[in-house]
């Protein structure tokens, strides 16, 4: 299945959805939040409303269509309030990293483990086998939560780069789908 046609997914009360040009205040708002500074490692070292539309045109419709790069809204499915971001990257034909953080105001309420889980819901749309993952070992909520989605830890942490470029230590995690 292609990876545009795979989405929406929800699970419970969250959705995931193709990043949208009336996400563009929200997630620049949400990548100025310190933890997501620290912990998300984003592409670009500051994001503007602007930034992100010209985004959602380019890379984010491109990576859809060409079904190597999803960047998604995690979304309230009643409302389609803008929670946080979820992005599956470094898509081949049995694999994918998730990477995702939150907004400030999402955080406690059970939104990350949820959005993980529709995303597992997607990734067996598309035929994948695994999932996988890393986080910082000291961003103790992104631990737990790769864990309540049923990651597995990998190794030990050691020394990769992000996808901001950076080298940074970090734990692995992996999901084998069904």
């Amino acid at each position: 299945m292609r990876l545009r046609n795979a989405l929406p997914v929800a699970h419970a009360d969250v959705l995931l959805r193709p990043l949208a040009e009336r996400d563009a205040v929200a997630y620049a708002e949400g990548t100025t939040d310190d933890a997501v500074r620290r912990f998300a490692h984003l592409p670009l070292p500051e994001y503007t409303a602007e930034t992100v539309r010209t985004l959602v045109r380019t890379d984010v419709r491109a990576g859809l269509e060409n079904g190597t790069l999803a960047v998604l809204t995690i979304a309230d499915a009643v409302d389609d309030i803008f929670l946080g971001s979820l992005v599956l990257f470094d898509i081949t034909a049995h694999t994918a990293e998730v990477g995702f953080w939150l907004s400030p105001n999402a955080r406690g309420l059970g939104v990350a483990t949820k959005a993980l889980t529709a995303a597992v819901v997607l990734g067996d749309r598309l035929g994948l086998h695994t999932l996988t993952a890393r986080t910082d070992p000291a961003n103790t909520a992104s631990r737990r939560t790769l864990v309540a989605a049923g990651f597995e830890t990998v190794g030990a942490p050691h020394e990769s780069t992000a996808p901001s470029g950076a080298h940074v230590r970090t734990q692995h995690y992996r999901l084998r789908l069904n």
